[in-house]
């Protein structure tokens, strides 16, 4: 169902953003990879080991400048986007009472705002294919709070209430938005954690383990081949959240 297709994914470089490329690929999809300062040689060769074709776009889509860029090139390129998901993003962790304005400004301004500025920018070209997929990357921490996080928190639940209005109001013309809230993936911003945190970590999970992120990228092509989910936010987590 994604041959041929085309896939947006911003923050692309490494860790979940990377790893949602290569599935992708794996799916016959042609991927348009985002970051901010480069995307390695290595990593485009990969993804084009798979038969497919790849276009690197630079930039920092907390700037709509720069979402319009993106876009634009990827539709130039391509001829169509097909499914654009919102992955960038950046901690800066500190208790609420030493938090620094710009560094609840910086992780608003990429996690939400760069969420918010792509999706505009994409709508346009999905209405007029009456056909779409949007996938935001929100946080399991959106859904319940961490202290030292309140930014990212923050920046994460509204990333859960823009997908909820994106999704009412595309619906009509085909066009689907979900969110995943990971839990603790297994990524190089995890392997720095000390054997001690990890270990604590573990204890809160009901599956005692930590994610991976291919389980985050098999979620993705799911919510990417079904037509008939939208709106929804998909915790993949172990078990950590359960709602009902």
């Amino acid at each position: 169902m994604l041959k041929e297709k085309t896939v947006v994914i911003t923050g692309s470089s490494r860790g979940i953003g990377r790893g949602l490329a290569i599935q992708f690929a794996k799916e016959g999809a042609n991927i348009v990879l985002n970051a901010r300062k480069e995307i390695s040689p290595e990593l485009v060769e990969e993804i084009e080991s798979y038969g497919v074709k790849t276009h690197v776009v630079l930039g920092d889509i907390q700037y709509m400048d720069d979402a319009k860029k993106l876009i634009t090139e990827a539709k130039a390129t391509f001829g169509s986007v097909d499914v654009l998901i919102n992955n960038a993003g950046i901690t800066r962790d500190m208790l609420l009472m030493r938090m620094k304005e710009e560094e609840f400004d910086s992780v608003i301004n990429v996690n939400l705002k760069g969420t918010f500025n792509t999706t505009q920018q994409v709508s346009g070209i999905m209405l007029k294919q009456k056909s779409g997929t949007i996938i935001n990357l929100s946080s399991v921490v959106g859904l319940t709070g961490n202290a030292g996080q309140a930014n990212y928190a923050a920046s994460k639940a509204g990333v859960i209430g823009l997908t909820k209005s994106v999704a009412r109001e595309l619906a009509s013309r085909g066009i689907t938005c979900n969110a995943i809230a990971p839990g603790f993936i297994e990524t190089d911003m995890t392997d720095v954690l000390s054997d001690k945190v990890k270990e604590a970590t573990v204890a809160q999970i009901p599956l005692k383990k930590l994610g991976q992120v291919e389980d985050i990228a098999r979620t993705a092509v799911f919510l990417a081949t079904n037509k008939y989910i939208t709106g929804q936010v998909i915790n993949v987590d172990g078990g950590m959240v359960m709602n009902g």
